[in-house]
């Protein structure tokens, strides 16, 4: 047992301040969480459109047949509302009443607050607590605490939390359970990095930590409720001046990128395969996510395709204008296109590498793509099924008109689309491939040495050695 480390109670019973972080869709599953659990931690059910099942046992595909955006929408909620209670039951059964389970939900979700209410409502008494990042979860603490549930917000500055605090956590502070710091240059994932902080400019987590416990103790919160490290967590012993450290109270510790790697896991052989692969810097922190946020992902041909499509762009003007003194004449029909003269001899040359078609940004930019590109733009865009409260990439609002009122931005991606596909076996060069910035370890730590991997058991009893 690594020295220190100490069971803590949540849920009405002792269990490890080990937290297994729940990841997207179908990334962390009833097997993985339920596993977890009852390995004595906290596992944690993905509630993001999460897989539902036949009677037979195989997964039901989640295809979508109405024709408008909203009423896929609708299809959308059902589908994630069926999935995440059939994940929580089967996760609960596996535990088989030890450890707890959780459910994890993105904020910025589509149908957020529905879908939490219709899981929470039929999985009574199964879920310990819901973690939540990606935005501000302001009526978080009022949705779990309505079903007699802990919540636990997942947030990335002392700032953030404390205006969560202020709004809306102080009128429900009994069932706060913990607060998850996820480390934003770190984590796996969507990550909450703000405009002021840089991307290229990793912080110290310790202040970071440290001023969250401060802003917790003048809101009146014990120093009994844990701050849960997130993003970074690989060998307990890093942490070791964390633990029993009087600055800052109870910590406990969330690992996303380690049981990605177990016989558990859903995730398919060719990701677990391509993860044993990683180097140092092979996972890129980007924002090419149609969520607007930054994000950690396996830099691989999907990542490099968008960056080098943002790389094809030019800004125009609708009128000569400036140094705008030369119609394009490449890739667009009309003639209201005027752009520098560099940018014209730049676009030809696009085109004749076989970049033939120019397709409009939101901030008056063309990008060009080749004709196939755009036909697969353009069709994502269509098939859009509201998967994000607002989406970039598509421009579908979750309000009244369904739109952003911006341009839909073909530099970006549909997630729903890419991550549905990795999770079921797509190919895993060709999609978005979510990882933390340590997942270059499973190559360097001797656990996994000739492909060993390990069941989620024996990763819990060796996490808890300190290695």
């Amino acid at each position: 047992m690594f020295k220190g480390l100490k069971p803590i109670v949540y849920g009405g019973r002792e269990v490890w301040p080990l937290i297994e972080g729940g990841k997207g869709v179908s990334a962390s599953n009833h097997m993985s969480s339920g596993a977890w659990a009852a390995a004595g931690g906290i596992g944690t059910v993905s509630a993001v459109n999460a897989d539902s099942y036949d009677p037979t046992g195989k997964i039901i595909p989640q295809i979508y047949q109405s024709r408008t955006r909203r009423e896929r929408h609708e299809e959308l909620i059902a589908y994630a509302i069926e999935g995440a209670v059939e994940q929580v039951r089967r996760a609960y059964e596996i535990a088989g009443g030890k450890g707890a389970v959780n459910i994890n939900v993105l904020w910025e979700m589509g149908g957020a607050q529905r879908i939490l209410h219709g899981v929470l409502e039929r999985t009574r008494g199964m879920v310990a607590g819901v973690t939540c990042g990606a935005g501000m979860p302001y009526k978080l603490s009022e949705i779990a605490a309505s079903y007699n549930v802990n919540y636990l917000p997942i947030i990335s500055s002392a700032r953030a939390f404390r205006a969560l605090w202020k709004r809306a956590y102080s009128k429900a502070a009994d069932w706060l359970a913990a607060v998850v710091y996820e480390d934003p240059w770190l984590a796996g994932g969507h990550n909450g990095l703000s405009n002021a902080e840089d991307p290229l400019q990793p912080q110290d987590p310790y202040p970071r930590v440290k001023e969250l416990r401060e802003t917790m103790r003048e809101g009146g919160i014990a120093d009994s409720v844990p701050i849960v490290m997130a993003g970074g967590v690989w060998y307990l012993r890093d942490w070791e001046n964390w633990i029993d450290n009087p600055e800052l109270g109870q910590i406990a510790f969330q690992f996303g990128t380690r049981p990605l790697l177990t016989q558990e896991s859903p995730i398919p052989d060719g990701w677990k395969a391509r993860l044993m692969e990683l180097e140092e810097g092979d996972v890129l922190l980007h924002r090419f996510s149609p969520t607007g946020f930054y994000s950690s992902a396996v830099k691989n041909p999907f990542l490099n395709n968008l960056e080098a499509r943002s790389e094809r762009q030019i800004a125009f003007s609708g009128e000569a204008a400036g140094d705008h003194q030369f119609q394009l004449d490449v890739g667009v029909k009309g003639r209201n296109f005027w752009v520098t003269r560099g940018d014209l001899l730049r676009a030809r040359e696009w085109f004749g590498q076989g970049y033939t078609d120019a397709l409009k940004t939101p901030d008056n930019t063309l990008v060009f793509v080749t004709a196939e590109e755009k036909v697969t733009i353009r069709k994502d865009q269509a098939d859009c099924m509201g998967c994000l409260s607002h989406c970039g990439f598509s421009s579908w609002m979750d309000s009244d008109t369904n739109s952003t009122g911006r341009l839909a931005d073909p530099r970006s991606f549909c997630i729903q689309k890419t991550l549905q596909d990795i999770a079921h076996g797509g190919p895993v060069d060709q999609n978005l491939m979510f990882a933390g910035h340590n997942a270059y370890n499973f190559k360097k730590d001797p656990f996994y040495s000739n492909g060993f991997i390990p069941s989620v058991k024996q990763l819990v009893d060796r996490i808890l050695t300190g290695d």
